[in-house]
């Protein structure tokens, strides 16, 4: 019965709008401040100080102080992957037929906490699998041969990888899509070089990732897709 305790306080949590408009604020990756969420969430700052007490005593999010200013992130991978996952749920408890982001721009492209999503990144995972970069290795998600050298053309090398407990591939359910996009390490480091790459850019104040017709084709062309 413990699972189905846990299942109720984390959902109670999580249930109030002003504390689930601040984690999907904080799903855009950047660490924000308490009057940065505040606004968001279209709360009064004392109101935004008791939500972030609350998520924080979950472990929900994470503070870290920077001179003056404290920031609030969200606690880890497993949290983002989870806020993913419940918002590509939403046609199951909505008589809607309309489900994820109505902004077109961000159900093309977008931050999921720190690798890309949408229906460029789904295409994108689509062409991986299609081409077999990506295969299922004792129920482990991994790059194969090729894939890893797909990669490598982009600057991302096998034997450059951060050593973490992160799993290297995971699967991740878009929110809008309803399939899935590549996460984990290597989803995140494919994020980063895009931007290094300059082939996007992210949208101030949005999780959006607008992408130049040049940008968009290159990584088409990298992966096929």
């Amino acid at each position: 019965m413990q699972e189905g305790l846990t299942i109720a306080r984390v959902a109670a949590l999580m249930a109030e709008r002003g504390r689930a408009q601040i984690l999907g604020a904080l799903m855009s990756g950047r660490a924000l401040t308490a009057t940065e969420l505040a606004d968001a969430a279209g709360v009064t700052r004392p109101t935004a100080s008791s939500h972030l007490g609350k998520l924080q005593r979950a472990h929900l999010i994470a503070a870290e102080n920077q001179g003056r200013h404290r920031y609030f992130r969200l606690a880890s991978n497993e949290v983002a992957q989870l806020l993913e996952s419940m918002m590509a749920a939403d046609h199951l408890v909505s008589d809607e037929r309309h489900y994820g982001p109505r902004d077109p721009e961000l159900r093309k492209a977008r931050v999921c906490y720190d690798h890309l999503a949408g229906e460029l990144s789904v295409a994108v995972y689509d062409a991986m699998k299609e081409q077999r970069l990506l295969a299922f290795v004792a129920d482990d998600l991994t790059p194969t041969d090729a894939g890893w050298a797909a990669f490598d053309r982009l600057g991302i090398h096998a034997n450059r990888m951060p050593a973490t407990r992160r799993p290297l591939c995971r699967t991740c359910l878009d929110w809008s899509e309803r399939r899935h996009h590549l996460a984990g390490t290597l989803g995140a480091l494919l994020l980063t070089r895009i931007m290094e790459l300059r082939w996007a850019k992210p949208v101030k104040n949005s999780r959006i990732v607008r992408f130049s017709a040049a940008g968009e084709r290159a990584l088409r062309q990298a992966f096929r897709a």
